[in-house]
C-alpha cells in the first residue's frame, strides 16, 4: 500500500534515539500533524496534558523539524521555508529578511523588500526564485488516502453525418433482477399458505417497482442530457467561449419535467465529452447583457474571453480591468468593471499592476540568464 506521510514520520520516530519521555512527546506531536506536513497544536495543553515542560516539547519539535520531507512539523509558512533553507545553508541574514516580509513578497513589494534585505534588484530575484523552489506543503507529496475517479454517466460522441450521440454508460447504472425459477419454487411451496403468498406477492411487486424506477431515472438522466447537449451545441462544437446562458427551467419546460428533477439528475453526475469530462451542472451558466439588445453571453464564457484577452497580453501592453471591459463591449458583451474584477480574482488572476511586475521580473531574469 501507498505510504502515507504519518507512517513516513512514525518510522522516523521509532529509528530515532530519543529518550522514554521525548518518544512520548514525540508520538503525541506527531498525532497532530496535518497532511500538508504543518503542526497545529496549542504546546502548552500538550505541555500540562503530557505533564512535561514546554521547553521539553519545544526541543522535541526541533528535532522533529529534521525529519524527512524538509519542512515538516512548522507551525506557520515562514518557519516552514525557514526550515528548507536552513537544510540547504541558505538561511542568511538578507534571506531570513525575505522570509520574515512573505507579505510584501506576495503583493510584489520589491522596493520595499530591497530596502528591507539589503540587496540590489538581481539578488532580490534570485532570493525569490529559491522562495519559489521550496515545498510550501511537504506533506503533499504522500497520499492521505486513495484518489477517487470519476466515472461518467454520459457519452457524448460525433455522428459521421454530424450533430452528438448521446448515450448512457452501462456500468454506471444499477443492476436489479428478479430470479422468476427462485419465484416459481417459493410459489409451489406457499399455494396452501395464504399469508407466504401475499409475502412473496409484495416482495415482487417492490422488486418490479423497483426494476420500472431505475429504468425512468435511467430515460430521465438520458433525456436531460440530450437536451443540454442540444441547447450548448455551440459549446461542443467551438468551445468554452460560446456556452449559452442556461437554467434549469429552460431545460425542464422542454423536456416536460419539473425543475427540482433536472436539478436532482444534473447533481454529482458527469458527462465525458470530446472537450472533457464535465458535470452536468457546469453546462448551466447566469446570462450576461449583450450590447445593442443581441443574445446574452453565458458568465462561465465571459470568464473564458477575460482569460483569453489576458493570456495574449505583453510586456508593453498589460490591460487594465477598465481595458479588458472595453475589448468584451467590442465582441458585444456588457459588463461593468466591478464584475471583470470579480471574475478575474475567481478565476485567481492578479491585477493589472502584479502581472506588470511579473512580466517585468521575468523579463529581466530571461535577459540575465541570456
Amino acid at each position: 500500500s501507498t505510504e502515507t506521510l504519518h507512517d513516513h514520520v512514525a518510522r522516523q520516530v521509532a529509528l530515532n534515539p530519543f529518550t522514554p519521555q521525548e518518544r512520548l512527546i514525540a508520538g503525541q506531536l506527531a498525532a497532530h500533524l496535518e497532511d500538508t506536513g504543518y503542526l497545529q497544536v496549542n504546546l502548552f495543553d500538550l505541555a500540562r496534558t503530557l505533564n512535561v515542560r514546554q521547553a521539553d516539547v519545544e526541543r522535541v519539535i526541533g528535532i522533529l523539524q529534521q525529519f524527512d520531507p524538509p519542512g515538516i512539523f512548522a507551525r506557520t509558512l515562514s518557519e516552514c521555508l525557514e526550515i528548507q533553507l536552513r537544510q540547504q545553508d541558505r538561511f542568511d541574514p538578507a534571506m531570513a529578511a525575505l522570509v520574515a516580509n512573505l507579505e510584501m513578497l506576495a503583493r510584489g513589494d520589491f522596493q520595499g523588500l530591497k530596502q528591507r534585505c539589503g540587496v540590489d534588484e538581481e539578488d532580490l530575484l534570485d532570493m525569490r526564485n529559491e522562495i519559489r523552489a521550496l515545498d510550501p506543503k511537504p506533506g503533499d507529496r504522500f497520499q492521505s488516502g486513495t484518489p477517487e475517479t470519476i466515472v461518467p454517466d454520459v457519452w457524448v460522441m460525433p455522428k459521421s453525418e454530424g450533430g452528438w450521440r448521446v448515450e448512457l454508460d452501462p456500468a454506471t447504472l444499477p443492476k436489479v433482477l428478479i430470479n422468476h425459477t427462485y419465484v416459481a419454487e417459493i410459489s409451489q411451496l406457499t399455494k396452501q399458505n395464504p399469508e407466504g403468498k401475499a409475502f412473496l406477492d409484495n416482495c415482487q411487486e417492490k422488486g418490479n417497482w423497483l426494476i420500472s424506477s431505475l429504468k425512468q431515472r435511467a430515460k430521465t438522466i438520458l433525456k436531460v442530457a440530450t437536451e443540454i447537449v442540444r441547447q450548448q451545441d455551440a459549446f461542443f462544437t467551438h468551445g468554452a467561449a460560446h456556452l449559452r446562458p442556461l437554467c434549469l427551467k429552460n431545460v425542464a419546460d422542454e423536456i416536460g419535467m419539473h425543475e427540482s428533477t433536472v436539478s436532482r439528475v444534473t447533481s454529482n453526475r458527469y458527462m465525458l465529452t470530446p472537450r472533457g469530462v464535465f458535470e452536468l451542472k457546469y453546462f448551466f451558466a447566469a446570462p450576461i447583457a449583450s450590447c445593442e439588445g443581441g443574445d446574452a453571453h453565458s458568465a462561465k464564457a465571459v470568464c473564458h474571453r477575460i482569460k483569453a484577452i489576458i493570456a495574449e497580453e505583453s510586456l508593453d501592453k498589460v490591460h487594465s480591468d477598465e481595458d479588458i471591459v472595453a475589448q468584451l463591449k467590442e465582441t458585444g458583451i456588457d459588463v461593468a468593471r466591478r464584475t471583470v474584477t470579480k471574475y478575474r480574482e475567481a478565476m485567481n488572476i492578479p491585477s493589472s499592476i502584479r502581472r506588470r511586475r511579473d512580466k517585468r521580473l521575468s523579463a529581466a531574469a530571461i535577459k540575465r540568464s541570456d
